[in-house]
């Protein structure tokens, strides 16, 4: 197998450059890391996927052809997304035009103890969301590219698939938002405004 380029970005730092471009997108984080990461920066407009592994990118499907005026942009790991190849080929069916998938790969398992996943191992997502006619597909190795992604992952009119490689640094794991029932109530609430109550 050819040696492949490892990837040099800070997780955390990727995921706070993503959070200073949201504008009023709608954010849905993957199980875990995400979810960490997203919660440094809260906003009632991020969904918290707590415990469901591999149902961010359909939450965003789903969220993406309920809400076709809004931007979403979903951000998991390369462990959650290989856990959902079968989302890759209903986004690109559906193709809806307003919505993202971002994965921050760093072809390991971060929360089980750092096994390496097949991303790792030359499994390549970008080839995958190309080959399930995704518009727009790239893979980011470098701040400059990271720089040039940010704009169309939010303010983009197409199905779009960005795979961010950051290397292995680890950080605490911790949140505040971890109640689902709040989770869903506040994000309902501040996306449908008092029609979440009729």
């Amino acid at each position: 197998m050819a040696t492949q380029k490892q990837g040099t970005l800070d997780r955390r730092a990727v995921m706070s450059t993503l959070l200073d471009a949201r504008g009023d997108s709608l954010i849905v984080t993957g199980l875990g890391s995400s979810c960490y990461d997203a919660g440094t920066a809260d906003h009632p407009n991020t969904f918290y996927l707590w415990g469901g592994m591999g149902a961010a990118a359909m939450m965003g499907l789903g969220l993406a052809l309920a809400q076709p005026t809004r931007r979403v942009v979903v951000v998991t790991g390369d462990g959650e997304m290989l856990m959902a190849m079968g989302a890759f080929a209903t986004i690109g069916a559906k193709s809806p035009k307003n919505l993202s998938i971002v994965v921050i790969d760093n072809e390991h398992y971060s929360e089980t103890g750092m096994q390496p996943t097949h991303t790792g191992r030359g499994v390549d997502l970008f080839g995958i969301a190309e080959a399930c006619s995704f518009s727009t597909v790239q893979t980011v190795y470098t701040e400059k590219e990271l720089g040039a992604a940010i704009n169309p992952l939010f303010k983009g009119t197409s199905l779009m698939f960005c795979d961010i490689k950051v290397n292995t640094q680890r950080y605490p794991m911790s949140i505040r938002m971890r109640d689902g029932a709040h989770i869903k109530n506040r994000f309902r609430e501040n996306l449908l405004g008092q029609k979440a109550f009729d």
